[in-house]
């Protein structure tokens, strides 16, 4: 265990897996098959080095956050619902955030102290397609300015106010945009897991802005952290790998490039990653990283080889 920044305490694999402690495997291979993405081959070994002391140290966080809501609530004669413990989890595009996160709400969900644990992804909080057009802003979907953020602020803030239920809007993959008249119902959770590109970001200037921000409502916050030229190469091969399952979608919006040619292929994915992908991590995403409580630092084949958790 080394501290090599001043903020962080560093834990090698080997150093964080002891920390599972007893915590009991609860997932088996079969699980792993429906929670890992598409180019990502997450085996138990990684769950149980990684994810199971990651779960134990939540789970430690949450009881505590729920003993202290409890001491509030007598202290006031407060009748207010429980507030849900609020995770926010951040990193590149095709860096495995969605991925950490289904792990993360299966793992969390099966301690008796918490069963009810939802998963949103700020992806619901994306303007329209249309409103993106008008804008000009298609190409640089996933940056903050093409994100209802007072929209995604007010629904943390419920969240965390105890209102119940709670709905947001529900995304689209396929077709790349909002579905019209859906959402998502979030009904008195014991965890959420926020998981986004940008859910990090602050101003630039935080001394002169005082608007509040999502992570401002986060009682925990994970990055999920790898080198560029590792999430670039992910993008690509899934991209490619997309070719034969989504894209071929009449309805997908990517219908277009399901025909393309491995060589094709992979020059329109290296394309979209240095016009918009690139520029997001580099300006946006990858600033935010030193305001997590924990960074998972991914090797070029997705396993997480240092951990860092932010000192208390």
């Amino acid at each position: 265990m080394s501290g090599r920044r001043s903020l962080y305490t560093e834990f090698t694999r080997a150093e964080w897996a002891r920390l599972r402690a007893d915590t009991p495997l609860t997932l088996t291979a079969e699980d792993l098959l429906h929670l890992q993405g598409l180019n990502e081959r997450v085996s138990i070994r990684e769950v149980a080095d990684i994810y199971l002391p990651l779960s134990r140290l939540l789970n430690l966080y949450v009881a505590a956050e729920q003993v202290l809501h409890k001491a509030r609530a007598t202290f006031l004669g407060d009748t207010t619902a429980k507030v849900p413990y609020v995770i926010g989890l951040a990193g590149s595009v095709a860096v495995g955030k969605s991925t950490t996160a289904r792990i993360l709400r299966e793992l969390l969900a099966r301690w008796p102290e918490h069963p009810r644990v939802d998963l949103v992804t700020t992806d619901g909080f994306l303007y329209p397609r249309r409103v993106l057009q008008e804008r000009g802003l298609m190409p640089r979907k996933g940056f903050p300015e093409t994100y209802d953020l007072p929209r995604l602020v007010r629904f943390v803030a419920d969240l965390k106010a105890g209102h119940s239920p709670v709905s947001c809007p529900v995304y689209s993959h396929l077709t790349y945009d909002l579905v019209p008249g859906e959402e998502v119902v979030i009904d008195r959770p014991d965890i959420v897991i926020l998981e986004g590109l940008n859910v990090l970001q602050t101003a630039p200037d935080a001394r002169r802005d005082s608007r509040v921000f999502v992570s401002d409502f986060f009682d925990f916050s994970i990055y999920v952290d790898a080198a560029e030229i590792h999430t670039r190469r992910w993008y690509i091969e899934r991209f490619l790998l997309l070719r034969t399952t989504a894209f071929k979608e009449p309805s997908s919006y990517f219908h277009q490039y399901a025909a393309l040619s491995d060589e094709a292929a992979q020059k329109v994915s290296s394309e979209i990653w240095d016009a918009t992908n690139g520029p997001n991590l580099r300006e946006c995403i990858l600033p935010t990283r030193d305001r997590a409580h924990l960074i998972l630092r991914k090797g070029p084949d997705h396993t997480v080889e240092t951990i860092r958790m932010r000192k208390l």
